[in-house]
């Protein structure tokens, strides 16, 4: 898979997910074991991108919190919910599914981003694009009509966030950014393989929920939270 490659934005995205970290996540700052949320930076394709057909390992991308499909997948579409940890559920199972049978690798990336809070200074599409299988990867998956499906065990808010929340309980409240820590099970499967493979997933994500207002997914942290 090809590697991350360095060019001039580089910088100016490590310096913006950093700041983009200091903003939605200020109710951390205090908290040594998060500081990680706060450096976000830029990770290789290969940390994230769906693995090639012969290989059982997980991967990326799209749906709803189920089990095995055999039918094709709609593109992921974010649920209406005031809740944070529902939404996080939802938004990992969409990252972690996709249906190259269905969809184009742009149609999916399109569809992750919107997922995205509206609010472009909390925003970090760059957190979701990183996920997504590259192109080329992608062509190869299609070629073996590979397809990945999420099963969510749970979801929660990291132990340090609500120890956070619980000592200042008025921090979330410029951007009402939640951490939610999420795990599940994605499954895989491609032509000519009728077991495919599994594997177990987490992740923490940030997820906005404002009065009034559905949640909608921040990003994806660089880094899984207890």
């Amino acid at each position: 898979m090809a590697q991350h490659s360095t060019h001039p934005g580089g910088a100016s995205r490590v310096r913006r997910r950093a700041l983009l970290g200091t903003a939605v996540l200020a109710v951390l700052v205090t908290l040594a074991g998060l500081a990680a949320y706060l450096t976000r930076e830029g990770r290789s394709p290969s940390d994230t991108a769906a693995p090639p057909p012969s290989s059982p390992t997980a991967s990326s991308s799209s749906a709803a919190p189920s089990g095995p499909h055999t039918r094709p997948r709609a593109l992921p579409v974010p649920p209406k919910t005031h809740d944070p940890i529902t939404y996080g559920k939802a938004a990992a199972a969409a990252l972690w599914s996709y249906d190259t049978r269905a969809y184009s690798q742009p149609e999916l990336r399109k569809a992750l981003r919107g997922w995205l809070t509206t609010e472009a200074k909390y925003a970090d599409p760059a957190s979701v694009d990183q996920v997504v299988p590259s192109a080329t990867l992608w062509r190869e998956m299609a070629a073996n009509k590979q397809v990945a499906t999420t099963k969510i065990n749970e979801g929660h808010f990291p132990h340090a966030f609500t120890q956070a929340l619980q000592d200042d309980p008025g921090a979330i409240t410029q951007a009402y950014v939640y951490a939610v820590t999420v795990s599940g099970k994605q499954s895989i499967r491609w032509k000519g393989s009728a077991a495919g493979g599994a594997e177990s997933r987490s992740t923490t994500l940030a997820v906005q929920c404002r009065p009034n207002h559905p949640c909608a997914l921040v990003g994806v942290m660089p880094s899984v939270a207890p």
